[in-house]
């Protein structure tokens, strides 16, 4: 007997919100600290202003999945209330439509049918969820885990270059973050690559490159303001 084969897209739900609150983290934590460290400020202002970017950072991107994916879970919901009234209303028309769609994956007329008929038979609104509109238990959207998994990965991320401004001496702070960071970012891009199942040096090269413009843009903004102030 076969072993279970192993697939990824059950993971793309947890998988999605980790990766992007792990990255935000690390990259508007550290492109904060770089900003204010440019402007020459001391190295209490830089710790009250990465702590404040960690916290708001965190609820936001909580927020901002869980409203995301409400959305998601909202719409397929109201796709499955409408689905579940047209099987009702004329359950021979959503055989026939589901019958449909498997001839055109290949299966030939007669088999269709008897496919799509105990398919029905057995969980009728599963079938056409699944085959007609795409839903199914594996991709379906969860607002709470990805808020929780989007929060909790940003406060991590964040925390590593906080943890440097305390222990790095100020004069080197800048290069220290900034290598730091750029180091991280490819970790975990190359991690969250390779719990996809997806190539690992382009998923690390794609998250370093976007990582390094924005630390640079804001520092840059800070060193031009501190300057002029």
């Amino acid at each position: 007997m076969r072993n279970a084969e192993q697939h990824f897209t059950h993971r793309t739900g947890w998988l999605r919100a980790a990766v992007l609150g792990a990255n935000d983290g690390i990259v508007s934590t550290a492109s904060l600290i770089l900003g204010v460290a440019a402007a020459e400020s001391s190295r209490s202002t830089i710790l009250v202003a990465g702590m404040a970017g960690l916290v708001a950072g965190a609820m936001s991107m909580a927020a901002g999945e869980y409203v995301s994916v409400s959305s998601q879970s909202d719409t397929e919901r109201a796709d499955l209330v409408r689905e579940r009234g047209e099987l009702a209303a004329d359950s021979e028309y959503e055989h026939a439509e589901l019958a449909a769609i498997y001839v055109a994956r290949g299966l030939d007329a007669q088999l269709a049918n008897q496919v799509a008929a105990q398919l029905m038979t057995k969980d009728a609104l599963g079938a056409h969820a699944r085959d007609e509109l795409g839903i199914s238990d594996t991709l379906s959207a969860r607002p709470i885990q990805a808020a929780l998994a989007s929060a909790g990965t940003f406060a991590v991320g964040a925390a590593m270059p906080l943890l440097l401004v305390l222990v790095v001496p100020r004069s080197a702070l800048v290069w220290a973050i900034s290598g730091s960071s750029l180091f991280f970012l490819a970790l975990l891009g190359s991690l969250a690559a390779r719990a996809g199942g997806s190539p690992v040096w382009r998923a690390a090269l794609r998250v370093t490159f976007w990582g390094a413009l924005a630390m640079a843009l804001t520092a840059g903004v800070g060193a031009l303001f501190g300057a002029n102030l």
